[in-house]
This record gives C-alpha cells, structure tokens and sequence, in this order.
C-alpha cells in the first residue's frame, strides 16, 4: 500500500532520526519531521466499526477518581513520550480508531531529571530530553482501551518511556458546524 501521497513532512530540529549516531543517519532522516498518516475518512470509519463493543470498568488514574471518569463521557488523555516511539504510538492510536490528536514536540524530564541519555549521537549533559506529548479527546472509546494501547506501543523497560494523563472534559464545542460534545467529535460528512 502506497501512503507516501497522505504524508506531510514538516522540518524540524528534534526529529527522530532512526539512529543514535547523527553521522549514521540518512539525509532524508536529518531533514524530515514527524510523519503524520492522515486516513480516508473510509478507513477511519473500518477501524470504528471493527471494534468490538464492551463495557469498561473506569479506574482511579492519575489520581482523577473514578467517579469522575465515570460520569464524564468525554476524556483528554495527554501522553509525553520519547520521539522515537511517535510512529509506535500514532499506529496504536489510529488502529484502536482515534481519529484525531494534537502532537506538540516537547522537552522535558522527570524524576531521573534526563540522566544518562545520547541524543543524535551526542551525550545530553542537560536536564531537559526532546518528548512528544500527544493529545487526544475520546469519548466513544473507552479511555482504558487507550491507555493501553499507549502503554503497549511506548513500553520500552527504560528510564523515560513516559507518562500518561487523563483529565475529564466538560464541553466540546466544534467551531464551524456548532456542534457540541460527543457530536463534535465525530466527522459524519
């Protein structure tokens, strides 16, 4: 299957390029940014329609109360994660059928404060590492399928593989139609 028409590239400094070694890398690596896959709206619809429906018990997250979770039908859930496991996590994410997300690259660090880590080649001597830090509003997909389709594409057993959030969302509102909640999550055009 040829994806390379759906592809938009955009040129940053903190891409993923595939190798520790900066030298190693490809120019097409060096000079590329994130991949973000933008699926037919038919494919979108295929992966919704396949999944099958159970009810998931909520759980306390994050130290939101599952009573919160519970009478909220709408969930953010915000994940901060290496960049070399963005593709890992967009595929997860797009697999289980989420169809929208924002992706903001990000430096941080957390309690290790970024210890011991090469980027590009070169040993990081600062605290705060290149991250991705992903967003995305459910509200049809049980936000524990999400978390673990998260923890399942970014687990790596390292120091740093990252941290899940999950915040209830009171209102969505969509701009241009007026839609609210639920419906404005949904694009039936």
């Amino acid at each position: 299957m040829d994806i390379s028409g759906t592809m938009m590239m955009e040129v940053n400094e903190n891409t993923h390029l595939g190798s520790e070694d900066y030298e190693h890398a490809s120019k097409a690596k060096k000079d590329a940014a994130i991949q973000v896959i933008q699926p037919t709206q038919e494919a979108q619809f295929q992966n919704i329609q396949n999944q099958p429906t159970q009810e998931v018990q909520p759980q306390s997250i994050q130290g939101v109360p599952s009573q919160i979770i519970a009478q909220s039908p709408m969930n953010k859930v915000v994940i901060i994660a290496k960049l070399s496991r963005y593709d890992h996590l967009k595929k997860a994410m797009n697999d289980l059928g989420v169809t929208g997300m924002t992706v903001t690259q990000v430096m941080g660090c957390g309690v290790q404060k970024g210890a011991g880590k090469r980027y590009r080649g070169v040993e990081m001597d600062v605290t705060l590492l290149p991250k991705v830090k992903v967003e995305v509003v459910v509200g049809e997909i049980p936000v524990d399928r999400v978390i673990e389709a998260a923890k399942k594409a970014l687990y790596t057993g390292h120091i740093g593989d990252g941290k899940i959030f999950v915040y209830p969302v009171e209102r969505v509102v969509k701009i241009r139609t007026g839609e609210e909640d639920l419906e404005a999550l949904l694009d039936v055009e």
